[in-house]
C-alpha cells in the first residue's frame, strides 16, 4: 500500500488542506458483500473542507463516493479515485413543542442514529431501524421499511455540487422522491455529493406504524398493548434479524430487488393463474408485488451456485458465502430476472448499484 500526499488549496476556506490519497486499496471491508475488488486511489473525508479540496483537485475527474458500502455491488477493479464519506456529527437545529429538527452527518452510520434518536425520545424513524449504510445514501434511495419511507420525516439535505464545490440545499420537495427513488438517481445522479440530513422528528404523541408486516404480531407475542417507540424499533429489529443474515456473518446487501409496482390489470391477470398472489394496492390503479414472493415461487430461495446464492430465509437477499465476484452475484441475479420475467412477465428492478 502506497500513501501519498497531496496538497490541495480549498478556495471556499482560503487554506491548504492536506488530503491522503492511498494507491491500490482493497475494498473488501468497504462494501457488505464482501467483494476483494481494488480501487487505484482511496481517501476518506472528515468534513467539506477535505471533500472541496479533493472536488477541485484536476489530477482526480473520475470518483466515488462511498457511504456504508451496503447498496454497492462491485463487479470490477475501480480506475478512479473513491472517496469514503467520514462526515460525523449529530446536533438539534431547531424544536418546538411538538418537534424536533436534527441535522445529521453524510458519514453518521444510519442505524446508529436511529438508536440516538429513540435514546432522546424522538419519534420517526423507529420502523427504519437496523437498516444497514450511512445518513448521507438514505435520501438517494429513500430508504424505507414496514410502511414508513424516508420522505416521511426528511426535511433537507446539503450537498456539494461536484462542478463548482457549492453548498447547495435540497427541500424535500426538490427531491423528487419515489418508491426507492430520488432526483439524485436520476436528474441529479453524480452532480451532487450529500454532506448532512435534516429531518424533522416528534417529541410526543408519536405517530406509531404498527400495522404493516409482522410487526402487531411481535408485539402481541411479547405482551405489549400501548407500545412506544422503543418497542417499536426492538420488534423490527427482531423481525429483521430473523429474516435477514448479518453482513458480518455473510456478505449481503440486504434486498437486492425492489418490489415491484405493475398495473392493477396484469396483477388480477397474474392472480388468475396464481391466487395466492400478495399484493398492495396503491393510487393510479396500481398494485406492489412482493419480490421475494416472485422469487421464491420461481424456485431460487435457498438456491447456491458455487460462493453466491439466495439466502434460505429471505429470497429478496443474495448472498456472498466467502469467495463469491461481484460478476458471480450479478450473474445469479440476472437469472433470477430472467426466471421471474418468463414465469410472471414482471421484470424485476435491482435496488444495489452496480458498478
Amino acid at each position: 500500500m502506497i500513501r501519498k500526499r497531496v496538497t490541495c488549496f480549498h478556495y471556499s476556506y482560503k487554506t491548504i488542506i492536506q488530503v491522503n490519497i492511498q494507491h491500490d486499496i482493497s475494498l473488501r471491508k468497504y462494501n457488505t458483500f464482501g467483494i476483494d475488488v481494488r480501487a487505484r486511489y482511496f481517501t476518506s473525508v472528515s468534513d467539506t473542507g477535505e471533500l472541496g479540496a479533493i472536488l477541485e483537485n484536476p489530477d482526480y475527474p473520475e470518483r466515488l463516493i462511498l457511504g456504508g458500502g451496503s447498496n454497492i455491488l462491485l463487479t470490477q477493479d475501480l480506475d478512479t479515485l473513491v472517496i469514503l464519506m467520514r462526515i460525523k456529527g449529530i446536533s438539534v437545529v431547531r424544536e418546538d413543542k411538538s418537534a424536533v429538527w436534527v441535522r445529521a452527518g453524510a458519514g453518521e452510520n444510519w442505524h446508529d442514529f436511529v438508536l440516538w434518536t429513540l435514546r432522546n425520545d424522538y419519534g420517526g424513524l423507529e420502523n427504519l431501524s437496523l437498516i444497514p449504510g450511512n445518513v448521507g445514501t438514505s435520501p438517494i434511495q429513500n430508504i424505507g421499511a414496514y410502511g414508513v419511507e424516508l420522505k416521511d420525516v426528511f426535511v433537507s439535505c446539503e450537498a456539494l455540487e461536484v462542478s463548482s464545490g457549492k453548498t447547495v440545499s435540497f427541500t424535500n420537495e426538490e427531491c423528487h422522491f419515489g418508491y426507492r427513488d430520488s432526483i439524485f438517481k436520476r436528474d441529479a445522479k453524480g452532480k451532487f455529493i450529500i454532506t448532512s440530513v435534516t429531518f424533522r422528528l416528534s417529541r410526543n404523541n408519536h405517530n406509531l406504524h404498527t400495522s404493516y408486516g409482522a410487526i402487531r404480531t411481535t408485539l402481541e407475542e411479547r405482551g405489549i398493548t400501548t407500545p412506544t417507540i422503543q418497542d417499536v424499533s426492538d420488534a423490527v429489529i427482531a423481525i429483521r434479524q430473523s429474516k435477514l443474515p448479518d453482513p458480518a456473518e455473510i456478505g449481503n446487501s440486504g434486498s437486492f430487488f425492489k418490489n415491484p409496482v405493475i398495473p392493477t390489470s396484469l396483477y388480477e391477470q397474474i392472480k388468475s393463474a396464481h391466487p395466492e398472489i400478495p399484493g398492495y394496492s396503491l393510487p393510479d390503479h396500481l398494485t406492489k408485488v412482493p419480490a421475494g414472493w416472485l422469487i421464491e415461487q420461481c424456485g431460487f430461495k435457498g438456491s447456491r451456485y458455487g460462493d453466491t446464492g439466495v439466502h434460505s430465509r429471505q429470497a429478496l437477499v443474495l448472498v456472498n458465502y466467502g469467495k463469491a465476484s461481484g460478476r458471480d452475484i450479478w450473474k445469479l441475479a440476472q437469472k433470477i430476472m430472467d426466471g421471474v420475467k418468463e414465469e410472471f412477465g414482471i421484470l424485476l428492478e435491482p435496488e444495489v448499484n452496480v458498478l
